[in-house]
C-alpha cells in the first residue's frame, strides 16, 4: 500500500518571517535635529527669511567689491541727483552715492543688529541660569535687578547711555548688548527653575559636582532651544534699535552712516519728492527685520516639536 500524502492541515502554523534591514531603519525614530529641520524646512516663509536675510549680507559686504564707491569725500556738485546712468539710486545731499550708501550703512546695521544680539544673549543666558538654579535670596535679588531695569523706558535708556559716550561701532555694539538682555534672562530663568529639580541635576549634586558645573553643563545646554529662539528676536530688536537711534541723529558719526541715519536724512526732502533718499533705506529695514522674525518663528517651531519628542 502507498503511503497516504500529508494533508496541509498536519502542517503546523508558518513562523513569522524575520524583519528585514530594510524595515528595521523604517521604523527607525528620527533623530530631534533631523525633525526640527524637516519642520523649519515645511515653513515656506521661514525659508524664505533665511534668503532675504542671506542676500543681505551679501548685498552689504559682498556689494561693495563688486560696485565700489566713495563714500569719504563729500562732492556737492552731484548732490541729489536722481537715479540714472552712474548712479542707479541717485546721490544724497552730500553727493554720496545711494546703492553705495546702502551697502555700507546696512553693514553698520547687521554688525551692531547680531553683534548686540549675541551680548544680549550671552549676558542674559548667563544671569538667568544662575538665578533660576540657586534661587532663594540669590534669584530674589538678580530678578529685582532685572525688574528695576525693565521698568525704564529701553528707548530712553540707549539715549542717556549715547549722550553720554561717543556713538561708535563697539560702543553702540555694547550698549544695545547691555540693554536688550533682560529679556533673555527672565526666559532663561524660567527654564532653570524647571531644570534644577531634574533627576541629572540633582545627581551631580549627589555625586559633589559643583553649582558652576550644574549650571554650565546641564542647565545652559538644555535651555539652548530657548536661547537660539529668542537670540533672533533679539537681532531684530537691534537693528531697529539702531535705526531708531540714526533716526535720532544719535547713531553712528560722520562719514559712516547706518539705514537709520540714512531714513533720518531722506527725510528732509520729503517735500521735494526725493523719494531715492528714502524707499532704499526704510524698505531694507522692513526687508531683513521682517525676514529675521520669519526665522525665528521657524525656529519656535522646530524647537517645540523637539520639545515634544523629547
Amino acid at each position: 500500500m502507498t503511503r497516504p500524502l500529508a494533508l496541509e492541515t498536519d502542517v503546523g502554523p508558518t513562523p513569522p518571517a524575520e524583519p528585514t534591514l530594510g524595515a528595521i531603519t523604517s521604523t527607525k525614530p528620527k533623530s530631534m535635529f533631523r525633525l526640527g529641520l524637516e519642520v523649519f524646512v515645511q515653513n515656506r516663509l521661514a525659508v524664505a527669511g533665511i534668503v532675504v536675510v542671506a542676500v543681505a549680507v551679501l548685498f552689504c559686504f559682498v556689494g561693495p567689491l563688486v560696485y565700489p564707491t566713495d563714500q569719504v569725500t563729500v562732492h556737492l556738485l552731484n548732490a541729489n541727483l536722481p537715479p540714472g546712468p552712474g548712479h542707479p539710486l541717485g546721490t544724497d545731499s552730500s553727493g554720496y552715492d545711494v546703492l553705495g550708501r546702502l551697502m555700507v550703512g546696512g553693514q553698520v546695521s547687521l554688525i551692531v543688529g547680531f553683534a548686540a544680539a549675541a551680548v544680549a544673549t550671552v549676558v542674559g543666558t548667563i544671569w538667568g541660569a544662575i538665578a533660576g538654579f540657586f534661587g532663594g535670596v540669590v534669584d530674589a535679588v538678580m530678578m529685582r535687578i532685572v525688574d528695576a531695569i525693565l521698568a525704564i523706558p529701553i528707548l530712553f535708556l540707549l539715549l542717556f547711555l549715547v549722550t553720554i559716550v561717543t556713538p561708535s561701532l563697539p560702543v553702540m555694539i555694547v550698549v544695545i548688548g547691555l540693554t536688550a538682555w533682560l529679556v533673555p534672562a527672565r526666559l532663561v530663568r524660567g527654564e532653570s527653575l524647571t531644570l534644577r529639580v531634574r533627576e541629572y541635576v540633582q545627581a551631580v549634586r549627589v555625586m559633589g559636582g559643583s553649582s558652576w558645573r550644574s549650571v554650565t553643563r546641564h542647565i545652559m545646554p538644555n535651555v539652548i532651544g530657548t536661547v537660539i529662539v529668542n537670540a533672533t528676536f533679539q537681532v531684530a530688536d537691534a537693528i531697529l534699535l539702531v535705526a531708531y537711534l540714526g533716526f535720532l541723529g544719535l547713531g553712528i558719526s560722520p562719514p559712516a552712516t547706518d539705514w537709520g541715519g540714512m531714513l533720518s536724512k531722506g527725510t528732509q526732502f520729503v517735500f521735494l519728492n526725493y523719494w531715492w533718499l528714502i524707499y532704499p533705506p526704510g524698505i531694507a529695514i522692513i526687508l531683513v527685520v521682517v525676514a529675521v522674525n520669519l526665522v525665528g518663528d521657524g525656529l519656535r517651531d522646530s524647537v517645540e516639536v523637539r520639545l515634544q519628542r523629547r
